[in-house]
């Protein structure tokens, strides 16, 4: 039986990881190890990325929730205000607090009305 090599297999495997480098800088697309190794970067980059886009969503929202209660009342602050959402039993979460800062402020009012009273 003659032994069997990797001509197809290996050749559409350069080739996928060729195509998923397609734009990358210099070398990092033409060559397949430069390739291969910029491409397990990049995958690690994306894992951290999107952890990172959490966080950062997270901060925003906290900036707009800030922003909008002292544009209401300059004396609050946003720790008092989460403060008092949990001691009212609200639970509405950081992103919908957010989006009814930005998009209706009105209702936000009555959301910080609910949390003093």
């Amino acid at each position: 039986m003659p032994r069997a090599k990797t001509g197809i297999t290996r050749r559409r495997r350069h080739n996928k990881v060729l195509k998923a480098t397609k734009g990358f800088r210099g070398a990092n697309s033409r060559l397949y190890k430069r390739a291969h190794e910029a491409l397990l970067h990049a995958g690690q980059y994306a894992y951290v990325g999107r952890r990172l886009r959490k966080r950062d969503m997270r901060k925003l929202w906290i900036l707009r929730i800030n922003a909008a209660l002292r544009e209401f009342d300059n004396s609050l602050k946003y720790s008092w205000f989460i403060a008092a959402l949990k001691k009212a039993n609200i639970s509405i979460n950081r992103k919908m607090l957010a989006d009814l800062a930005v998009k209706d402020f009105s209702a936000f009012g009555e959301v910080i009305k609910q949390a003093r009273g």
